[in-house]
C-alpha cells in the first residue's frame, strides 16, 4: 500500500503466473497419484516370464509329495492342493499314477471351490448345483464352463503345475 494514494498494489502478472501454475501442478499431482491405484486395479497382472510353474502345496503350504499321495490315497482319487496363483487345485490320481494335468477346483458359475465326491465320481457345487464329470467337464449347470486345467508334471517327488496351454482334451 502506498501511504499518499492508499490503494493496493495487484501482484505482478510473473508472479500470478508463478503461482497459478504451482496450483495447477499441486492438484494434478494429487489426482494423478489418486488415479494410479485405480488404474492399476483394472489391469491385469502379468504372468511373468519364468514358465517353471509352481510346486503343489498343502492347507499349511507345504510341498506335496508325489510318492505321499500313492501310496496314501486310492487309485482313482482326486487330492485338493494349492495350485496356480494359490488357487485350489485338485491332484488327479488316474490307475495308481499322478495325471498329466490338475483340475481347477472354483466353479465356473459364481466362483465356489467344488468339492470331490468320490462316491459319485464327479465334482458337486454346493453353491447352486453344478457338476463336473472327474476330468472336470460341467455335465450340468448353471455352471457355463468346465472347470479350468493346469498342466501336471512330476519330477523326482515333486508336483509342479503350470499353466495348461494345449487343446483342451475334454472338448474332443
Amino acid at each position: 500500500m502506498t501511504e499518499a494514494t492508499g490503494s493496493i498494489e495487484a501482484p505482478s502478472m510473473g508472479r500470478r503466473r508463478f503461482l497459478t501454475l504451482m496450483t495447477g501442478g499441486s492438484v494434478s499431482a494429487v489426482v494423478l497419484g489418486a488415479a494410479y491405484p485405480f488404474i492399476q486395479y483394472f489391469v491385469p497382472a502379468s504372468t511373468g516370464g519364468g514358465g517353471g510353474g509352481v510346486v503343489a502345496a498343502d492347507a499349511q503350504g507345504k510341498p506335496v509329495s508325489a510318492s505321499g499321495l500313492l501310496a496314501s490315497r486310492l487309485s482313482t482319487d482326486r487330492v485338493l492342493a494349492q495350485g496356480l496363483k494359490g488357487d485350489p487345485t485338485y491332484v488327479v490320481i488316474n490307475e495308481g499314477a499322478i495325471a498329466d494335468y490338475g483340475i481347477n477346483a472354483i466353479c465356473t458359475h459364481l466362483g465356489c471351490v467344488v468339492p470331490w465326491v468320490a462316491a459319485e465320481n464327479k465334482f458337486k457345487c454346493p453353491c447352486h448345483g453344478s457338476q463336473y464329470a472327474d476330468n472336470g467337464k460341467v455335465v450340468r449347470g448353471p455352471a457355463p464352463a468346465s472347470l479350468a486345467l493346469a498342466k501336471a508334471t512330476v519330477e523326482g517327488d515333486t508336483i509342479t503345475f503350470s499353466p495348461w496351454e494345449e487343446e483342451d482334451f475334454r472338448d474332443a
